[in-house]
């Protein structure tokens, strides 16, 4: 694999919160290998730096979706990208969720913020193969209704046969539906714990206990699986920045199952 960035220019800019957009991209050298859901690339703005983004879609001729929050230098000049402008990717690195899942199983989709982005995908695939899953659950959670990430795509969700609950952790009065962290959600979910697999991304707290709660449902913790973040440079398991104890998180993650996650996972409890 080439280290040399592939060059994409911005085609769509969306802003999803008042720190969060998504940009499409599409290639103008040698296009990267397609993503699988769950993969990541190394997005470089050129005369800034470079930094991992999670893929949140795919695109006709062989573009590609990222949705980045703004959280320091990188991920500003990122998000201030805007149609025209060029951005190198490099990848795909890291493993994926593993879609499609075992056929006939329920799907239980948990998400925080802005660990919707990385999960879209597997939605997407649920609905292109509904027919081949039992019943699907989402589970979307939120500081705020103002930091949900596409409150515009839920109703399409919802038609093609997905289960969509949405929960925020603090609500202004005008918000109509559940206040409470996203586990919460696990009340009004059924699923066969036998036969059901778990996808679960956000922050690390919530990942512990969005995986608990699913386990105490009775789910095997090699069924649910987590996204770890961590702090990525090469892409390829030789710089060492990306450690998680045994782990190199940009070859063996960043999606694990859980029961590998647990030990690892930094988690203060409640």
């Amino acid at each position: 694999m080439t280290m040399t960035p592939a060059r994409y220019r911005v085609t769509d800019r969306r802003v999803e919160t008042a720190d969060t957009v998504t940009l499409e991209l599409h290639p103008l050298d040698t296009p990267i290998e397609a993503p699988l859901p769950g993969q990541f690339t190394m997005i470089y703005v050129y005369g800034v730096g470079e930094v991992p983004i999670s893929v949140s879609g795919l695109a006709g001729a062989r573009g590609i979706v990222h949705t980045v929050r703004a959280v320091g230098a990188v991920t500003d000049a990122v998000c201030a990208a805007g149609p025209g402008d060029l951005l190198g990717l490099r990848g795909p690195f890291g493993t994926d969720w593993g879609v499609p899942a075992p056929a006939g199983h329920d799907l239980v989709i948990m998400a925080g913020g802005i660990g919707l982005a990385p999960l879209r995908p597997v939605i997407r695939h649920a609905i292109v193969q509904r027919h081949r899953y039992g019943r699907v659950a989402v589970l979307i959670g939120a500081r705020t209704p103002g930091e949900l990430l596409y409150p515009d795509e839920y109703g399409s969700w919802r038609d093609a046969g997905l289960e969509v609950l949405v929960t925020v952790d603090r609500a202004d009065g005008g918000w109509p539906g559940r206040v409470g962290v996203v586990t919460t959600l696990m009340d009004a979910v059924r699923f066969d714990p036998a036969a059901a697999t778990g996808f679960v991304c956000g922050p690390e707290l919530m990942m512990h206990f969005g995986a608990l709660a699913l386990t105490d449902r009775g789910l095997p913790p090699a069924a649910v699986r987590v996204s770890l973040e961590r702090n990525m440079r090469c892409g390829i398991a030789l710089c060492g920045h990306c450690q998680l104890g045994p782990l190199l998180v940009c070859r063996d993650g960043p999606v694990v199952g859980y029961d590998r996650a647990a030990p690892l996972m930094a988690v203060k409890e409640l």
